[in-house]
């Protein structure tokens, strides 16, 4: 571990050319055309990964895959209602029974327009209302 770290530090106080010298011994080839800053970093990396193991490839895709610009995240799907759908969740002991309708929502004999509108008003709280009454979940 202190040799590592010895290492670390050793590359703060590398020049540039010093850098690049270094590059084939840590990582092997010819080091790339970026500045000495990036070069340290990737250096850092390379040593790091030597000691400690590289990031796991499903890890390695997902960054890729997050960083893409062609790749963002798709848009969540839109949930179809039809009217006629009723939802139902146990809260602090209480039924809350919503029943869909073209318009909106009704429950305790009351509109509203949305679910989110009426988990608010069940729980006193910011929720969701798809993700109160179960259609969605909290990771996506």
């Amino acid at each position: 571990m202190a040799r590592l770290n010895d290492r670390l530090a050793a590359l703060t106080a590398m020049s540039s050319a010093q850098l690049r010298d270094e590059w084939p011994r840590v990582a092997g080839g010819i080091a790339p055309s970026v500045p000495p800053d990036l070069l340290r970093r990737m250096l850092g990396q390379q040593l790091q990964e030597k000691r400690y193991g590289a990031l796991p490839a499903t890890v390695v895709r997902e960054l890729t895959r997050a960083s893409s610009d062609d790749n963002a995240t798709p848009p969540k799907p839109a949930i179809d209602i039809r009217p006629g759908t009723r939802f139902v969740r146990e809260w602090h002991g209480r039924t809350i029974s919503v029943l869909a309708v073209d318009d909106g929502f009704l429950w305790d004999e009351r509109h509203f327009p949305s679910l989110t509108a009426i988990a608010r008003e069940a729980t006193g709280a910011g929720w969701s209302g798809p993700r109160f009454f179960g259609l969605t979940s909290r990771a996506r």
